[in-house]
């Protein structure tokens, strides 16, 4: 691809450049330019939301360029601060490197796997000893890093901010040096410290990383940025027909923005169903693979009309009577009672396709039935 035409596909959903100049000076040049892109290990889980960044990266993986992958298991062990109201609970090293493979199984999903390096920060970090410390800490001042919006709301708020969490944009900052990135991209929520990079860069007498930012996407629920933990995602390692269902709600207001961010795909149709339905294939496709689609799409299609998958998983339970909130639980449904209780509450589990209102139902006498959990979760049960 020509420089001309990436800068176009960049600049189209980017939105900050620092600097656009100085991209195409190193783009133009002939040296193999080293892309960094750090990721905090404490949820290993991937979603359509990393996808925007990570697509942008496989572009210049294709250029030629070097991508490297930072697994913070050494700033994992703070915690980014960014966007939190309160101290996060550290990682233990153990717990950063097992998420931290986890995330580089899934990444590779979207980037060349033998073109693609990955490496942790405790390689550096934690070799510095305190004398290193304070000539890191000597090149940034407090006034600057309270400029940070969290750390602002955080200190007008008399809320507590630990010295360790100031450090952090420093560490991930140093990252940059340890490497001679010279290019680093992330989401908005990353903007601060991907600028202290470029300043340290500055400091330690390297040329500065050119900053890349792009948006974050919004999840399902049309409010939140993506996020497993207000469960409004799209897994890029989830099963195609799960998947396939969950494209099949994006709200239709922010399509557009999904199909730009995490396809290829520049031309949408007008009838906004097929649209869903075009999007819905394209993400299995990419995925899960060409063969996947038509499968997933089928299931899709019969659950939306009240029917049961052909295909569904199957679990084995002892032919003992059992209640309703048990079962609930015993097929992974539910983690407690309550949440069984507001499931079925909330009219969510069914029995049969038979919406489940009556909570102390007692199932016996049974060879199979088949349970399930909103639109698109099923299991067949069989009672031995």
């Amino acid at each position: 691809m020509e420089t001309k035409e990436f800068m176009r596909i960049l600049k189209r959903d980017a939105v900050s450049i620092y600097s656009e100049e100085a991209l195409i000076q190193k783009l133009e040049s002939t040296k193999r330019l080293i892309i960094k892109l750090g990721a905090d290990p404490s949820r290993p889980d991937l979603h359509l939301g990393h996808s925007v960044v990570l697509r942008k990266l496989r572009m210049f993986q294709e250029m030629g360029h070097e991508i490297v992958f930072v697994i913070g298991d050494f700033t994992g062990m703070i915690g980014d601060p960014s966007g939190k109201s309160k101290t996060r609970v550290p990682l233990t090293f153990e717990q950063t490197r097992k998420n931290g493979q986890s995330y580089f199984e899934q990444v590779t999903k979207i980037l060349d796997k033998e073109k693609t390096r990955i490496t942790y920060n405790s390689q550096w970090l934690s070799d510095m000893n305190f004398a290193d410390v304070l000539s890191l800490c000597g090149k940034y001042t407090l006034a600057r890093i309270m400029e940070r919006d969290d750390f602002s709301k955080r200190f007008t708020a008399n809320q507590p901010i630990g010295i360790h969490e100031i450090l952090y944009p420093l560490m991930q900052g140093y990252d940059s040096v340890a490497l001679h990135a010279d290019i680093e991209v992330g989401g908005t929520d990353q903007t601060f410290n991907l600028l202290v990079g470029r300043e340290l860069q500055k400091d330690y007498g390297q040329e500065q990383q050119v900053v890349i930012t792009f948006p974050i996407l919004v999840g399902l629920d049309g409010v939140e940025k993506m996020s497993k933990s207000l469960d409004n995602y799209i897994g890029i390692d989830e099963p195609a027909e799960l998947m396939f269902e969950k494209c099949m709600k994006v709200p239709d207001s922010i399509l557009p923005d999904y199909f730009r961010l995490t396809t290829d795909i520049e031309t949408i149709p007008d009838d906004i169903r097929e649209a869903h339905f075009v999007y819905a294939r394209e993400i299995v496709r990419m995925y899960h693979g060409e063969s996947a689609v038509e499968e997933a799409e089928n299931r899709y299609r019969e659950v939306a009309k009240g029917k049961l998958p052909e295909n569904m998983d199957s679990v084995t339970l002892d032919k003992a009577p059992i209640g309703i909130i048990e079962l609930v639980r015993a097929v992974g449904f539910a983690g407690s009672n309550g949440d069984a209780r507001r499931l079925i509450t909330g009219r969510g589990i069914k029995i049969n396709g038979e919406t489940v209102e009556d909570m102390s139902l007692v199932i016996d006498n049974q060879e199979e039935i088949v349970l399930s959990r909103g639109k698109n979760k099923f299991i067949k049960v069989l009672f031995d």
